[in-house]
């Protein structure tokens, strides 16, 4: 037996005379059982915050004005300890003295004085088996602080790991806008200057797949504003009619490519729902395009609505390649997809569905899956609470064209700079173009322009700060931020230093018109 065991098992003697304790250390000894004798109450208190299995003394101990001292350390036990006590009476264990002691004591074994060796032995060895189970008690506490300690280190580097994973995804989403930018522009001028039909061909395409990598870096976008919680929905009422519309349309292209079928099956009545429409929409164009991309050359989709009790569900149903049943419960977990040939020709990063289901769920409804097996189609049906019919929708925003406007473009990325540039001349605009924020004030405010549009992040000031030293210096000039970052706190901090508007990088140019075209200096800006 180690020293610490034997510490651990040692007895606490404060006898009542020497004797007494000569006598007890003698016949303990004999038993192989370890004991320290205290000669007063004080020396007792000071060893029970060590080691010890068992405290034996007598009632006279209690006569002791030092005895509280040793009650107040009996108090100060860790969770797992309840030193046992052995308390020899002279008084008799039904006398009041010895009651009250066994009360202070708590965990106590009273025995008459005087009394037998092996009574004595025999209580005090059945104290230790007792204070043997406290240590295995302890031990098993401190395996499971052990473990506890492990889990929060274990649980802090997963946070940590998820906090850089959506840094990282939001600066990856925010670094593809800048090449991304150009492009789209690009293929804008393209559009608009080639009429050549096997050319045109061509530019259309590249339209096509810059609006999928803009779609993708969409979703890159919002699933670190999800999990960051940064999510905002601008609710109001919404024809589902409206919402289907929206999302054929901006998968009609993919459907056009593959040459599938989209049938429309609505519900004679008409469905009205709480919502965001750019996300509803965001939404069903993304299962649409899900369903689109999973199934084959001249296959069919079919869009239908109807209504479950208090809820409208909107079903988009495929004839595709169909869904394992060991890939349906997780088919909305990030990262997720299902196998697919080594070239990858659905593309996809496994994420589209997972920001789905929690715009959905944002709105208070539910999406789900369902598929008889590989090669047999799915179904995907998204729930959502109806509204009575509201008395007036929005209006949807019409483009508005407008031209001759002189309007200054700052941006650091020259060819995002130079390609929107040259789209808004095709618009009959004038243009003139900067790369820093020294000389965007400096053009600025030696011939000051009807419409600055400003990139907010540009190396030697930011867009924020020129549009700060600009604002009181040219009250009538149209300032609209470029930016990547469109959450309302965003838009809150470009207004607050003095931006008209908000346009999100790349540029949506029917946006841009109508922003350019409803601005009135009068009345302030319009975002």
């Amino acid at each position: 037996m180690s020293t610490a065991q034997i510490d651990e098992c040692r007895v606490l003697l404060l006898a009542a005379t020497r004797r007494d304790a000569q006598v007890i250390e003698s016949l303990l000894a004999r038993e192989e059982l370890s004991c320290t004798v205290c000669k007063n109450a004080i020396e007792l208190a000071s060893h029970v915050c060590e080691k010890a299995g068992v405290v034996l003394l007598t009632d006279e101990a209690f006569h002791d004005p030092a005895i509280q001292e040793f009650l107040a350390e009996l108090q100060q036990q860790p969770a797992w300890s309840d030193l046992p006590s052995v308390l020899l009476s002279r008084a008799g264990r039904q006398s009041t003295i010895t009651g009250e002691v066994m009360t202070a004591l708590r965990n106590v074994t009273a025995l008459d004085r005087p009394t037998p060796s092996r009574t004595l032995i025999s209580s005090i060895k059945a104290a230790l088996r007792a204070r043997q189970r406290q240590y295995q008690m302890r031990a098993q506490f401190e395996d499971l602080r052990a473990s506890e300690v492990a889990l929060k280190q274990a649980s802090d580097a997963l946070q940590d790991a998820n906090r850089r994973k959506d840094e990282f995804l939001a600066m990856l989403a925010h670094e593809l806008r800048n090449p991304l930018a150009p492009l789209r522009n690009a293929s804008e001028v393209l559009a608009r200057k080639i009429v050549d039909a096997d050319s045109l061909k061509v530019i259309k395409l590249m339209k096509r797949q810059i609006a999928q990598l803009s779609r993708l870096v969409d979703d890159l976008l919002d699933v670190s504003r999800i999990t960051e919680g940064r999510i905002e929905l601008r609710r109001a009422p919404i024809a589902v009619a409206a919402i289907l519309q929206q999302g054929r349309e901006s998968v009609e292209p993919l459907i056009r490519e593959k040459q599938q079928m989209l049938f429309l099956q609505e519900a004679a009545e008409p469905f009205y729902v709480l919502g965001d429409h750019a996300r509803l929409v965001q939404s069903l164009a993304n299962v649409l395009t899900n369903a689109s991309k999973y199934t084959d050359r001249e296959g069919q989709i079919s869009l239908s609505t109807r209504r479950v009790g208090a809820e409208v569900v909107i079903a988009v149903t495929d004839n595709g390649i169909g869904i394992s049943p060991d890939l349906l419960p997780r088919l909305f977990d990030l990262f997720v997809q299902g196998e697919r040939a080594l070239d990858r020709s659905q593309g996809g990063l496994g994420i589209g569905l997972s920001v789905v289901k929690r715009l959905v769920e944002m709105h208070s409804g539910r999406i789900t899956a369902s598929s008889a097996g590989p090669h047999r189609g799915s179904t995907f049906e998204v729930s959502l609470p109806l509204i009575e019919p509201p008395t007036q929708l929005a209006e949807p925003q019409k483009t508005t064209k407008t031209s001759g406007k002189r309007i200054l473009v700052v941006d650091d990325n020259q060819d995002a700079a130079d390609t929107l540039a040259e789209f808004l001349s095709l618009d009959g605009h004038s243009i003139e173009v900067v790369y820093t924020a020294r000389d965007a004030i400096a053009r600025a405010t030696a011939s000051p322009p009807e419409v600055i549009l400003l990139d907010v992040g540009l190396p030697d000031m930011s867009g924020y700060e020129v549009a700060a030293q600009l604002r009181p210096l040219l009250p009538a000039t149209q300032i609209v931020a470029l930016t990547g970052y469109g959450q309302s706190d965003d838009i809150r901090h470009a207004s607050a230093v003095g931006f008209d508007a908000h346009v999100i990088k790349p540029v949506d140019f029917d946006r841009l018109a109508h922003i350019l075209a409803s601005y009135d200096p009068s009345l302030g800006g319009a975002n």
